[in-house]
């Protein structure tokens, strides 16, 4: 199979796959429309808002997987590495715009950190998890904690390729790592608006 050939089809699988709605699927399996309450988007911050964080933990591993099965196969099947970059960005693409949920889905973080996972190894996002945490507990808002630890992740992997452990990884996953961050903020725009506004909720951290 061509490489080009290889590519349209990894292409076509990552952004349906991306656009599957979990969270929406899981509120509904629990009678909630996740469209209909708090930031009316299928997110998992939105999930744990009805339904508390067992049920939005389940709905982040789901999009976690979105993103990094495609990343790690276009990563295993390609060898242009902006091809790769491509692919990977699809299914962020698809979780904030699902064909399957008329455009309207999630903010595309979860997906963002499994498509990483993909690229760079989950070792190395295993390594960086703890932050995400402790961002978390301290901001008590899961979108400014998702900005903060994009772009902490953007730097890290940028560190990792060029200074910590050159050529660990190439320099198109540090790429990848900015342009998702920067697809993270459009995505997160009304969010921003709150967070300027000091109207941001915060997030339920209840089991």
């Amino acid at each position: 199979m061509s490489e080009h050939l290889k590519f349209i089809l990894l292409s076509i699988f990552a952004y349906l796959l991306g656009s599957i709605p979990f969270g929406y699927i899981i509120g509904k399996i629990n009678r909630v429309d996740v469209l209909q309450i708090g930031s009316h988007s299928a997110s998992s911050t939105n999930v744990s808002r009805a339904l508390g964080w067992r049920w939005a933990t389940i709905s982040a591993a789901l999009d976690f997987s979105k993103g990094l099965l495609p990343s790690y196969l276009a990563r295993i099947s390609l060898s242009n590495q902006w091809l790769v970059v491509i692919v990977s960005l699809l299914p962020m693409v698809g979780q904030v715009f699902p064909i399957f949920l008329r455009f309207r889905g999630g903010k595309g973080a979860s997906t963002y950190y499994g498509a990483i996972s993909g690229l760079i190894g989950l070792h190395y996002f295993i390594l960086f998890f703890p932050a995400l945490l402790i961002l978390l507990l301290i901001t008590r808002r899961m979108s400014l904690t998702n900005i903060i630890f994009s772009w902490l992740l953007t730097i890290a992997v940028f560190l990792f390729s060029t200074v910590i452990k050159p050529n660990a990884f190439p320099i198109s996953y540090a790429i990848f790592a900015l342009i998702g961050a920067i697809f993270m903020l459009i995505a997160m725009r009304e969010n921003i608006d709150r967070l300027i506004k000091n109207k941001e909720p915060e997030t339920p951290l209840k089991w």
